[in-house]
């Protein structure tokens, strides 16, 4: 009955103390407000009389309940709808742009680097909620897998479907996938736009220097993460094809540019990481989400609802009731 109730004056609630003092008070002199009259003999008074005079005592309860209603509704009970509106003041675009050489594929983050990356970006992509997210693939050359869009489902779709399968040349063109980034931020509105650019090699392929796809990310200010996936030394990784078509897997020496990355998010106002294992890949892309918070302001709406009118009428109703008694069926008591 109770539930959901709050009082706006609940200190007004000490007053209710009074009425067990008024109640004691009322039982203890109640001889001296209706005086007794002393008789030999009671065998000429019917028993109902007495039933009478009980309820008449019995009216200061009317009048100490229309007490305890007033006090209630001096603290003002309520009810309280809470209404929450949430609007986002600073959005994010992000583009993912994901190393797919067939050095991807090495064993040293298991089961793979690609499949490793793949399942943690996806948790990075769910968690951004409120930003806009691009694909971009490179290897000897790049390509959009996805545009930026605000649709998590089509993203983490496109995630998943990114494998080596010689779709593109071989190799590792670091400023091709940097500069296909940056063509698809440069015309975003967003308040702020990121890079993050993963690769586990030296860039080796494209046209176009890294130096200059930096330059262009400062020119649109956008600010660029990079990642060195791989572990230290050697990783066993593909080194040829079998005839049956699978790889033929060897150790290989990690090399990555780490010099090269450094410079492309020093350049851009990121940071650059290295990942050697899975749970290092892991951490990175928490640092990342940290880093990059969008600003989300949240309204609420307070609707409240008086609930002590009904108690005043109850109050007014007990007096009146006392009233009415005592001034008709009862006044030859008074």
């Amino acid at each position: 009955m109770f539930e959901g109730i709050y009082f706006a004056n609940p200190n007004y609630l000490w007053l209710l103390l009074i009425l067990p003092i008024v109640l004691t008070w009322q039982i203890i002199s109640r001889n001296k407000i209706q005086p007794l009259l002393k008789m030999p003999s009671l065998s000429n008074f019917q028993e109902g009389s007495f039933f009478w005079t009980r309820i008449f005592q019995g009216f200061f309860l009317f009048r100490l309940c229309a007490i305890g209603l007033i006090i209630l509704a001096i603290a003002r009970p309520q009810t309280v709808d809470i209404s929450t509106r949430t609007k986002t003041n600073k959005g994010i675009d992000i583009v993912m742009a994901i190393d797919v050489s067939s050095s991807m594929l090495a064993q040293d983050l298991k089961p793979d680097r690609l499949t490793a990356l793949k399942r943690v970006a996806a948790e990075f992509i769910e968690d951004r909620r409120s930003d806009r997210i691009g694909l971009v693939v490179y290897a000897g050359e790049s390509y959009t897998k996805t545009p930026i869009t605000s649709d998590k489902n089509i993203v983490k779709s496109s995630m998943r479907e990114i494998n080596f399968q010689g779709f593109i040349e071989d190799g590792t063109a670091i400023g091709m996938g940097l500069a296909t980034s940056v063509n698809r931020l440069k015309n975003s509105k967003a308040k702020s736009k990121i890079i993050i650019l993963l690769t586990d090699g030296v860039n080796n392929s494209g046209f176009i220097d890294p130096k200059i796809a930096t330059e262009l990310a400062v020119e649109f200010g956008i600010k660029t993460y990079t990642i060195g996936l791989g572990s230290n030394g050697t990783a066993l990784a593909p080194v040829g094809i079998l005839p049956n078509g699978k790889f033929k897997y060897g150790l290989t020496k990690v090399e990555i540019d780490e010099a090269l990355l450094k410079e492309i998010a020093t350049k851009t106002g990121g940071i650059y990481f290295r990942a050697t294992n899975n749970q290092k890949l892991e951490e990175i892309y928490q640092e990342i989400n940290k880093l990059e918070k969008t600003e989300i302001e949240e309204f609420k709406y307070y609707n409240y609802e008086e609930k002590y009118r009904m108690l005043i009428l109850l109050a007014i109703g007990f007096i009146i009731i006392e009233w009415m008694f005592r001034n008709t069926l009862f006044k030859s008591f008074i």
